[in-house]
């Protein structure tokens, strides 16, 4: 949120802020549009999504899950709401694509903040992993730049991102740090699976990045968040 950058650099008062825009997102732009009754367990939708960033969620998944903490909401009434967060733009929702046949899986679907900050706004600011939270720099930078974004799967392997923007792709692995062998070949490794000629980046924290291999460009995020690609 950009009134954010503005503010005094004080915890307290930056999620004040962001807490009053979550707030008139979701009480605004959705309950009171939608008429949602069930406004407990909306809310306890949002926070299950932001708890799972990054994370193949279904509507049965998350239904399955409320009945066993005794509220019992069909996998129809969970969809109706998370389309109503995608509405509201709080929300971005990831297919599943078929990397060779373009095929798109109906089912196991990623969910990624529009704002880091409103997530953090409804979890508290130290509840979240590096992973989770690097994931979802890389797919807000890919979406500012204009890219349409998938999770790819490759003979049950999974790339973290497939981006396509007119004529271009890109095939992006995310990781925390490549701290070993066993890390490279599974980060490196399903990108060499892919047979065409699009760009292919490993994105992590490393201070030094490992060298290109194969083709494959491994970048620190700061970097890559400094390209137009």
């Amino acid at each position: 949120m950009p009134v954010s950058c503005t503010l005094i650099k004080n915890d307290e008062v930056i999620f004040d802020y962001l807490s009053n825009i979550l707030s008139t997102i979701v009480y605004k732009d959705v309950i009171h549009r939608y008429k949602i009754r069930n406004v407990e367990f909306f809310d306890r939708l949002i926070r299950y999504i932001a708890a799972n960033i990054g994370n193949l969620i279904t509507s049965k998944k998350i239904s399955d899950y409320l009945k066993s903490q005794k509220t019992d909401i069909s996998p129809r009434v969970v969809l109706s709401y998370l389309q109503y967060l995608q509405n509201a733009f709080l929300v971005y929702k990831l297919k599943r694509v078929d990397v060779n046949s373009k095929k798109v899986f109906e089912i196991n679907d990623k969910y990624f903040f529009q704002d880091w900050g409103l997530r953090n706004a409804l979890l508290g600011l130290g509840n979240f992993s590096v992973p989770d939270l690097l994931g979802n720099i890389v797919f807000s930078h890919l979406k500012q730049q204009g890219y349409s974004v998938s999770v790819g799967v490759l003979n049950h392997l999974e790339i973290d991102f497939v981006a396509r923007k007119a004529d271009k792709a890109l095939y992006i692995q995310v990781s925390y740090l490549i701290v070993d062998n066993k890390t490279k070949e599974r980060e490196f490794g399903n990108l060499l699976l892919i047979k065409d000629n699009y760009p292919k980046y490993v994105i992590s924290l490393d201070p030094v990045p490992v060298s290109a291999y194969k083709g494959i460009i491994h970048l620190h995020l700061r970097d890559f968040l400094k390209m137009e690609i």
